[in-house]
């Protein structure tokens, strides 16, 4: 998977959780989470990024975020990235 993807989770019609796939291997698995604010960073046994889980749908800080893909070597994600959280 080359582009982020994005599902959201509904309960009663109103928005409940969301995760942000990242780009994976095949075979990739989470090995450690890191909480971070109202989401939780899911790490590969080599450290990438593969995954986001945000807690709360449409209260996400997109620059906190960033600085978390940055810091582990992922490329920063857009505001078009995150727009179907706002929407939500």
């Amino acid at each position: 998977m080359a582009q982020p993807y994005l599902e959201i989770t509904y309960r009663q019609g109103k928005p409940f959780a969301a995760y942000l796939y990242l780009e994976r291997r095949p075979g990739d698995k989470s090995a450690r989470t890191e909480p971070h604010d109202s989401w939780i960073v899911d790490f590969a046994p080599d450290g990438r990024v593969i995954g986001v889980e945000f807690l709360q749908v449409g209260n996400v800080d997109l620059a906190a975020l960033n600085r978390v893909l940055v810091a582990a070597h992922h490329p920063p994600l857009s505001n078009s990235d995150l727009m179907p959280l706002q929407a939500a």
